[in-house]
């Protein structure tokens, strides 16, 4: 009996993107890669390629979500050209470390540029390696791969349709502040729908303070878009803004949700919004989905620059 024919293509993940992997799996019709892993009571990882790669179009999923994601990602890239992938896609859903993507400083590590560089260390497929990237925070990111394609996926396939769903049939998109204003702006054009932006001035080191709108959101939904909810703070600003000029309803949308320790539970209790929505670039948006956060995926969108 002939074995069956291997796809030309195989799909792996680290761990906390195999849903996405999945998804993204599914749709380009390819094999779901097998990794074995293990850890030393030291605390050191063990990876093994567990399925045939060589020659074919090999894909790894994995956000750069902290140090050991990162360094997963490097080892396993490494042990796929290793084992003769023809070529190499790395879909990073999720680019941490884009705070520090600029020095402001002297003397400060520009960590965005150096987790860049060590992801274009990883040695080359004998067809290429490329890294897809998904709505930077910094659109400056890409140039900081070295010898490697890089392309930055724009959301708004994705972003765009959850906002509509999410706002209703009457809304105002509305902005943390004026770093997302180009963008908040794009977004109510394609959507044909008034875009308000909070003016913000400093009063300390750690205070901001509202002092004005520029739109009127009265009796008026307003879904309040940004790249990434981490803590919330902003966005909790941002939001009572909105209310105190009067806005009737309160929806939240990001691209990246990571709301790191209890952030996601402290905005539910502001009583501000009435639903938080976020995608699935990141794996605690993903494990949030049970506690109420609303995901959608960006598992087409990738698939579609797999193609």
């Amino acid at each position: 009996m002939r074995a069956p024919a291997k796809s030309a293509s195989v799909v792996f993940s680290i761990p906390g993107y195999e849903g996405l992997a999945e998804r993204v799996r599914l749709l380009v019709g390819a094999e779901a890669g097998q990794v074995e892993r293990m850890d030393f009571p030291d605390g050191e990882h063990y990876q093994r390629v567990a399925t045939e790669v060589a020659g074919r179009e090999v894909v790894l999923v994995g956000g750069t979500v902290d140090d050991a994601s990162t360094l997963c990602v490097y080892d396993l890239a490494t042990a796929l050209v290793a084992q003769e992938a023809r070529r190499l896609s790395l879909v990073i859903p999720y680019f941490g470390y884009s705070t520090m993507e600029r020095a402001v400083r002297p003397g400060e590590a520009v960590v965005a540029k150096t987790r860049a560089r060590l992801l274009s260390a990883i040695p080359s497929a004998s067809y290429g390696n490329r890294v897809l990237l998904l709505d930077l925070h910094s659109e400056g990111i890409p140039h900081y791969f070295e010898g490697t394609t890089a392309v930055h996926i724009y959301g708004k396939p994705v972003i765009g349709p959850a906002i509509r769903a999410a706002g209703g049939t009457d809304f105002v998109l509305g902005s943390t502040d004026s770093g997302r204003a180009k963008w908040v702006e794009s977004l109510a054009n394609d959507l044909r729908v008034d875009a308000a932006f909070i003016l913000k001035r400093r009063v300390s080191a750690t205070e901001t303070q509202v002092i004005a709108l520029s739109a009127q959101v009265g009796g008026r939904s307003v879904v309040i878009y940004d790249d990434m909810i981490r803590t919330g703070g902003s966005l909790i600003g941002a939001a009572r803004a909105y209310r105190g000029a009067g806005a009737a309803r309160l929806v939240a949308v990001c691209t990246h949700g990571v709301f790191p320790g209890d952030a996601f539970d402290r905005l539910n209790q502001t009583g501000l919004f009435d639903a938080i929505v976020a995608t699935d670039s990141h794996p605690r948006a993903v494990a949030l989905e049970a506690s109420g956060l609303q995901v959608v995926s960006v598992a087409e969108l990738i698939a579609e620059h797999l193609v």
